[in-house]
């Protein structure tokens, strides 16, 4: 599906943008009819073609997406247009597939994902004032999406939903007594999902019991978890709002407190912290009841709730699916990540300070060397419209980003997670390639920290925080030294 006709008219025209012109994507949806670069968005669908469109796998499990190409199809079938899946992976590389022929035409992934293609045109810039959602969208999540190019804005993606580290807990392992135990506020809601100290103390009951039933566990070498410990007192990955990459501050303001926090949290945890053995048997260890709680993305908790009902079914083969699903779905709480000890010692109850955890906002882009602009833009509209993006809040329990769907559903933490975002109280993921470079050297930096309380005193490398300090400062250099030396 290779554009070659459209790659040798973008690079001219992109370069010739006039400094002074009006940015084709204002936050009211932009101005893009006259510019160029849009001249091939003409309205008219192209005819008796099939789509290739790449998805997240948990939504082709869990069926979401064959009911969107199925609603889609239905739709534009007098067209003879037909959208397909894909069939490479969620993983694959545009870049790579995209010259080829062998890509998608359209691609749902991760903003970090998507932008890293801008650099060298392999995602097509959109047209804001032909996208129906865009007017529904915090500008935080259309900034995910946004690229300058020789002083012109583009989009370059229409965020779909908002992902980003939860708290996800079993109620029904909840203690009995939790109501005079764990409710110091008496405000009804267990304390140990409120704020990290408490989680601490309760993680620490179980660790301390032996029995191997854990609180709290999750995989300390994935960053875009751990990230959050950081930026919570000071730290963050690029300077500038994420554009400045020879600026690195996992160590900046007071990064190494968090740090501190989270090597005392893998001290009452299993050593599945230490890799993805937390992140990966996540559901699995959930409906066990290994774990009592654990930190994942919401379109993660429909793996969760699948899991646990399967094990209500095993426990009890009276039940049936639905029964069992109906039980999943009630047990299985998710909520912002607690708040964090604001002196940094998570031992002992004190002040709090609210969580900044690492998000990312998933959306649609397009791909450069599509044959069908037209139709997959009427694709992206429809993927992102009311109604397809509340059925997907319904079956993947994600947080969207349309503020009508927000506003409209009946799940709390939708709202509480658009208003995050809303109120840029959640870290966005660098939309630039270089955050390739980091999640090896800081994942490797927290997979350190999490075994760090195990080791023999004398072999200890993070027990003061000077020594995390220094931790963090050689990370920072080695994400600096990829990016602009080894590379």
């Amino acid at each position: 599906m290779k554009n070659t006709k459209f790659l040798l008219l973008l690079l001219p025209l992109l370069a010739s943008c006039d400094t002074g012109g009006t940015s084709v994507t204002s936050n009211t949806g932009g101005d893009s009819g006259t510019d160029p670069v849009f001249n091939v968005f003409t309205g008219e669908l192209e005819r008796n073609i099939e789509l290739k469109v790449l998805e997240n796998d948990t939504a082709i499990a869990n069926g979401y997406f064959q009911e969107l190409l199925d609603a889609f199809n239905e739709e534009y079938k007098e067209y003879g247009i037909k959208a397909v899946d894909a069939n490479i992976g969620e993983y694959s590389d545009l870049a790579t597939m995209g010259p080829y022929g062998t890509g998608p035409d359209v691609l749902y992934q991760a903003n970090d994902v998507i932008m890293k293609y801008v650099d060298q045109q392999h995602v097509r810039p959109l047209p804001a004032n032909k996208l129906e959602a865009y007017p529904q969208l915090p500008d935080l999540a259309k900034q995910a999406y946004r690229a300058d190019i020789n002083g012109k804005s583009y989009q370059f993606g229409v965020p779909i939903n908002i992902q980003s580290g939860l708290l996800y807990y079993r109620e029904d392992l909840l203690p009995t007594d939790w109501e005079t135990k764990w409710d110091d506020d008496k405000n009804g809601v267990p304390d140990m999902v409120e704020n990290l100290s408490s989680l601490y103390a309760f993680s620490k009951e179980k660790y301390d019991n032996n029995d191997g039933k854990y609180g709290f566990v999750y995989s300390l070498n994935d960053f875009y978890f751990s990230g959050g410990f950081l930026f919570t007192y000071g730290g963050y990955v690029f300077g500038d709002n994420g554009r400045d990459t020879k600026d690195i501050g996992l160590h900046q303001g007071n990064a190494k407190i968090g740090a501190q926090v989270a090597r005392d949290l893998a001290s009452v945890m299993p050593v599945d912290c230490y890799d993805d053995t937390a992140k990966l048997s996540i559901g699995s260890a959930m409906a066990s009841g290994k774990y009592f709680a654990s930190m994942t993305t919401p379109d993660v908790g429909s793996t969760i709730i699948n899991n646990l009902a399967l094990q209500y079914q095993e426990d009890d083969a009276s039940l049936t699916e639905e029964q069992a699903l109906a039980k999943a779905e009630q047990n299985v709480k998710a909520v912002p990540f607690p708040a964090f000890p604001k002196d940094g010692d998570v031992t002992k109850k004190g002040e709090t300070t609210p969580s900044i955890m690492m998000g990312g906002i998933n959306g649609y882009a397009m791909s450069s060397y599509t044959k069908y602009p037209n139709a997959s833009l009427a694709f992206i509209n429809f993927a992102t419209s009311y109604e397809m993006v509340k059925l997907r809040e319904e079956i993947l329990d994600i947080a969207p980003c349309r503020e009508d769907v927000a506003e409209d559903s009946d799940r709390t933490l939708s709202q509480e997670l658009f208003e995050k975002v809303a109120s840029s109280a959640i870290s966005i993921m660098p939309s630039v390639s270089a955050i390739g470079q980091v999640w090896s050297p800081a994942g490797s930096f927290f997979a350190d920290l999490a075994r760090d309380p195990r080791r023999n005193e004398s072999e200890k490398k993070y027990d003061t925080l000077d020594k995390i300090q220094t931790g963090l400062e050689q990370t920072s250099k080695a994400i600096y030294d990829a990016i602009h030396i080894l590379s």
